[in-house]
């Protein structure tokens, strides 16, 4: 995407009358009479005057628009994330962690913030909108959100006993792809009547975290809530442990079992396995089981799983409470959704809120870490210097990628971004979020791991929005210190600050952190927890006119798209029912 700084100046102001036409108005009168010479000889005299004061008018312009640009992309110049609520040495450090780049290409150059002319027009729009209301629908879902609600909790069959084996499974991923296959493995032990062993994490060296199913999850809580669909034991039955799996078959890792497998897979394939054996370990065991065709009950099962037996170990409840009420300030009762995530920890939260303050806040996951960028393939506008480090981090961390490079011709940076296909840079989403009526006071939560290009390419979010925080800015040191070095265990903090919020902003609808999170607001929320999901395919139409759009175009059609995104519709047969609970698997529909 093309930066247009250098004509932004003539682009934003209006057609300056032409002097050519000026001096024509009487081109073809050579016999004209001597009064209309002197009316003539007049008017050019008057002209220079004119002419000086359009000329300081483009100065005046030029010169602010360059000021504009220069704020935009000078860290020093901007203010620090600011803690609005909370004053702590991590308040100071300002969102440090998003600035801590290490390694290959994490932001030892500084970093070019593209889009540069519409980021101006978007900071003199963002000032003249303050005193205006905001549009009546930024807060809000439409009205027959409010017809969906909760009712995975209810069971129409017998406990299993379990009684054909055991299921273990090691899943592979963060927590977000860990969760989607506990849920999996749930499903599938009710479907071969298996006893499930608590699941395993496997130790990845993208995510370097240890944590395990009971440093996450409440285990008691997970096996007494299930205990009427499935049996769950916390470890193999003692003749069984040392039974060399891989030896007698019941080894089964990601190729032996396809990615959204049919229920008639499993019962084919693994049950023999199962009943021969009495155990079957499944490792790497992740989207392995498909959405439809499956059975209802096995369906609302899975959503019972994701929505009702996973609650957060007591440690992330309370330090997830301490974010929800620093950000929301005082609230009268805890929500459905906050009763949930935080458990008892949520009433707390409420009756320690300050009385006389309340706010709304915008959750963003803004995602575009080092990884994410260097696997997209895409351009950020950070020429040479920027090709050189993303190419140094995919020779270390893909070199599959790298190797494919060299025998396969790839679809161009500017064809990915044409087609929807790179994650969206700081400086475009928030082009999104005021575009769409979010105001310059706003308070914005920021989720994710460190940005690509650090505080450079944070610049432009941090100038529009200064109310910015962030789990490292909310929380103290003592408060984050039980959480170093436990990037899952962090997750599960911003994963509560997003789904809790009043508004929440996805950057990369693909992301499973996003789409879990849309699907915990969809479920608890009432119909009143909007989720902006941009089609970046659309998005990316309209910022390859950057050069040449006013923002008042930029405005409507962003508004439209973001609009459209959110209509309320039954989930589409083969989409996730983690981020499309909308359906009668899942949930129940009123009639008022």
């Amino acid at each position: 995407m093309p930066d247009s700084s250098s004509s932004s100046a003539a682009a934003a102001l209006p057609l300056l009358p032409s002097s050519h036409a000026a001096a024509g108005v009487g081109a073809g009168a050579a016999a004209a009479t001597s009064v209309l010479r002197g009316r003539r000889r007049r008017r050019g005299l008057r002209r220079p005057r004119g002419l000086l004061g359009w000329g300081a008018l483009v100065a005046f312009f030029f010169v602010m628009n360059w000021w504009m640009f220069s704020r935009l992309q000078d860290p020093a110049a901007r203010p620090h994330f600011r803690l609005r609520r909370r004053h702590s040495p991590a308040a100071n450090a300002s969102l440090s962690t998003l600035e801590e780049v290490s390694g290959a290409g994490k932001g030892k150059r500084p970093h070019q913030v593209m889009l540069t002319r519409l980021l101006a027009l978007a900071a003199h729009a963002l000032a003249e909108a303050e005193t205006r209301p905001e549009p009546q629908d930024l807060w809000k879902e439409p009205i027959n959100a409010t017809m969906w609600r909760p009712c995975s909790d209810k069971r129409t069959w017998e406990p299993s006993e379990g009684t054909n084996g055991y299921i273990m499974i090691s899943a592979n991923g963060g927590i977000n792809q860990q969760r989607v296959a506990i849920c999996n493995a749930v499903t599938i032990s009710r479907l071969l009547n298996a006893t499930l062993v608590i699941p395993k994490f496997l130790y990845s060296n993208v995510w370097l975290d240890k944590s395990q199913f009971g440093d996450i999850y409440q285990e008691d809580y997970f096996i007494n809530y299930l205990k009427s669909d499935i049996r769950i034991v916390k470890e193999l039955p003692v003749e069984l442990q040392s039974l060399d799996l891989e030896a007698i078959g019941s080894l089964v890792n990601d190729t032996d079992v396809m990615k959204e497998a049919k229920p008639s897979l499993y019962v084919k394939k693994i049950l023999p396995i199962l009943l021969k054996n009495r155990v079957v370990h499944l490792v790497g065991f992740g989207n392995r089981l498909s959405f439809d065709p499956i059975p209802f009950e096995l369906q609302r099962l899975r959503c019972r799983c994701n929505f009702h037996a996973l609650h957060f170990v007591h440690k992330i409840q309370e330090t997830g409470a301490l974010l929800v009420e620093r950000l929301h300030g005082h609230r009268p009762h805890p929500s459905p959704l906050e009763d949930n995530l935080l458990g008892h920890f949520a009433s707390k939260s409420v009756l320690k809120g300050n009385k006389n303050e309340t706010s709304k806040y915008l959750a963003v996951h803004l995602r575009f870490e080092i990884d994410m960028v260097a696997y997209s393939m895409c351009y950020f506008g950070g020429g040479k210097d920027e090709e050189e480090e993303l190419e140094m981090y995919r020779q270390i961390h893909f070199p599959a990628l790298t190797e494919l490079r060299k025998t396969t011709k790839l679809p161009s940076a500017a064809f990915l971004r044409s087609e929807g296909k790179c994650p969206l840079a700081p400086e475009e989403a928030v082009l999104m979020l005021a575009a769409i009526g979010f105001k310059h006071s706003t308070n914005v939560y920021i989720a994710g791991a460190e940005i690509y290009g650090g505080r450079h390419r944070m610049a432009a979010i941090s100038r529009l929005y200064p109310a910015l925080v962030s789990k490292e800015t909310l929380l103290s040191s003592s408060e984050l210190e039980p959480f170093r070095n436990f990037s899952s265990q962090l997750a599960a903090l911003d994963f509560i600050a997003c789904a809790a919020a009043d508004a929440f902003a996805m950057t990369d609808p693909g992301s499973q952190f996003s789409s879990l999170v849309q699907g915990y607001r969809m479920y608890y929320g009432g119909g009143d927890l909007p989720t902006i999901r941009p089609n970046k395919r659309r998005l990316a139409s309209i910022l390859l006119k950057n050069a040449t759009m006013e923002w008042n175009e930029f405005e409507t059609r962003a508004r439209k798209l973001i609009q459209q995104t959110k209509q309320v519709h039954e989930r589409p047969v083969a989409r996730s029912i983690f981020r499309h609970p909308r359906c009668l698997d899942c949930m129940c529909r009123t009639e008022n």
